[in-house]
């Protein structure tokens, strides 16, 4: 049998990229081939099998076709007979349909090497618009490279935008939307993803509720360049855009992990907090403490605080923000170290207790920030 090496492993090495797992293809062999050879199958009726030393995915070469909505209604042959240029042809775009030979020999049938030099996304085949997820693919991509210089080709955008129209989005299974949108949030340029969507009129489709104006793709850049968190990068597109009870449905239709989702409820609930070039009063930073369950929960307030940071981070009040936020963190710190049962040894009970513990605190931060 031919193994190649196909995918992401060949497009990254000839980007010069870090290569993080590799994928092959096998061509001339039969299923029954690899079981003997200990190879185990994913999945009963799929043609992937995993090496039994090295776990990597090693997949008989295939055809596919689409036999209804959505993106996972393919019917998937597999044969000996089958080509590796067969293979490649089902592929997205050419960038990921270039394969390399056990003896490093590039095949390249559909001019992805031609297309990495160019600096161009482009679709392999019509074959394309079977499958509404390569949209979002295509858009991960876009986000993915667009600091080496990529963009998408002028036929492709065409593509994208009739696939748009067709409204074969709406079919999507919310969590592979996700998916892509989540790894979307750790490249460079998280806002290529969104704004690619919104050019081709298919944002409301896969993300009913993100609008992509200025101020939220603004917003999500700063937080970018100031953080690599996806967690805060999420929760910066809903400061000053939604109510929380529409980023919990939001939240819930797209099945979003709850980290994130409670993440953007803390940003959404204290807005007011992070958008402010100056801190609350003694009183309101107490309050905001206990609302958010500082005392518990200390992580909360340190979203706040990168949350915060990144909004003046592009600002000249940048530096004095941090030292604010240096002071704050020593005086929530002194302030959970304050310990009620002192208070109760000195005859502080019940409402008393309660009121004797927030003034303290409340004195605690006044000096920690003067």
């Amino acid at each position: 049998m031919d193994v190649y090496l196909v995918g992401g492993a060949v497009r990254d090495k000839l980007l010069k990229l870090p290569v993080h797992e590799r994928d092959w293809v096998v061509v001339g062999s039969r299923a029954e081939d690899l079981l003997k050879q200990g190879f185990q199958q994913v999945g009963k009726d799929f043609p992937v099998f995993l090496h039994p030393s090295t776990r990597e995915e090693y997949a008989l070469a295939r055809t596919e076709r689409k036999s209804g909505k959505g993106h996972t209604s393919f019917d998937v042959f597999a044969s000996p007979d089958v080509t590796l240029e067969d293979d490649l042809a089902r592929r997205d775009l050419t960038i990921n349909a270039i394969a390399q030979s056990e003896d490093g020999e590039i095949v390249d049938p559909y001019n992805g090497v031609q297309d990495i030099k160019e600096r161009k996304l482009r679709h392999v085949s019509e074959a394309f618009t079977e499958d509404p997820l390569r949209v979002l693919r295509v858009a991960r991509f876009a986000a993915r490279f667009a600091h080496l210089g990529f963009t998408v080709a002028d036929e492709t955008l065409q593509l994208l935008q009739e696939m748009s129209a067709s409204q074969e989005l709406s079919h999507l299974v919310p969590e592979r939307v996700w998916r892509e949108w989540e790894k979307s949030l750790v490249t460079q340029t998280p806002t290529v993803f969104l704004t690619l969507l919104k050019d081709i009129q298919g944002l409301s489709q896969v993300l009913p509720g993100i609008t992509a104006d200025d101020s939220q793709l603004q917003r999500l850049q700063r937080t970018s360049t100031y953080s690599d968190s996806a967690t805060l990068r999420f929760a910066s597109l809903f400061i000053e855009q939604t109510t929380p009870e529409s980023l919990k449905q939001f939240c819930r239709q797209l099945a979003i992990p709850n980290h994130y989702r409670d993440c953007a409820l803390l940003a959404r609930n204290h807005e007011d907090f992070i958008t402010s070039p100056e801190l609350p009063e003694k009183v309101q930073l107490a309050a905001i403490l206990k609302q958010i369950d500082y005392w518990r929960r200390p992580e909360k307030l340190e979203q706040l605080l990168q949350l915060r940071q990144a909004e003046y981070s592009e600002s000249t009040q940048q530096q004095s923000i941090a030292v604010q936020h240096k002071k704050l963190r020593s005086g929530a710190e002194q302030a959970a170290a304050l310990n009620a049962e002192t208070l109760q040894q000195q005859g502080f009970t019940g409402k008393a207790l309660g009121d004797a513990l927030r003034e303290q605190r409340e004195q605690i931060l006044a000096e920690a920030l003067n």
